[in-house]
């Protein structure tokens, strides 16, 4: 039981570092460019250009900020829920949840606050979207969630196999 509970404080710390970083480093970049701003990093890979984002991903529902920041601030309640009730399924999951919450908080405060969201890695060879340290969040959280499916059925089919052996 003490372990469930140290591993839930773990979680949320993980999510508040997440968090912490994302709004340091948006504040720290229009700070020092401003905005429609943009410097090179990284020759010929990564600029800095710091641009007001008011859809999600890829720009889908530009102009909703009102419903998006709805979203935003269910998901990271749920989220937090998900974390202090359920037991962790798993080391995958549990990193995937508490890099989703800080993922969705982090865009969720710029939204509350600012009615957008600050994005600024720029990748320079093709023309993505850009983004910042809450989308690679969530992206990380993405990654994990996959990763824990197919450890998940990688282990169902080892019980499995084991069960028709004895």
């Amino acid at each position: 039981m003490n372990t469930f509970k140290n591993r839930r404080i773990k979680l949320i710390i993980y999510s508040f570092y997440i968090i912490l970083l994302d709004q340091i480093s948006k504040f720290s970049v229009l700070t020092l460019l401003g905005f429609e701003r943009s410097i090179n990093i990284v020759p010929k890979l990564l600029n800095f250009t710091v641009v007001k984002n008011k859809g999600a991903a890829f720009s889908l529902f530009s102009n909703s900020t009102i419903f998006l920041t709805i979203i935003s601030l269910i998901a990271s309640l749920l989220l937090v829920i998900i974390i202090l009730k359920s037991p962790p399924r798993s080391y995958w999951n549990s990193i995937g949840i508490a890099c989703l919450l800080g993922g969705t908080a982090g865009n969720g405060i710029d939204r509350l606050l600012k009615g957008y969201v600050i994005d600024f890695f720029e990748l320079v060879p093709i023309h993505f979207p850009i983004f910042n340290i809450a989308d690679i969040s969530i992206n990380i959280a993405i990654i994990c969630f996959t990763i824990d499916i197919i450890t998940s059925k990688d282990q169902l089919k080892n019980t499995i196999r084991n069960k028709k052996i004895k």
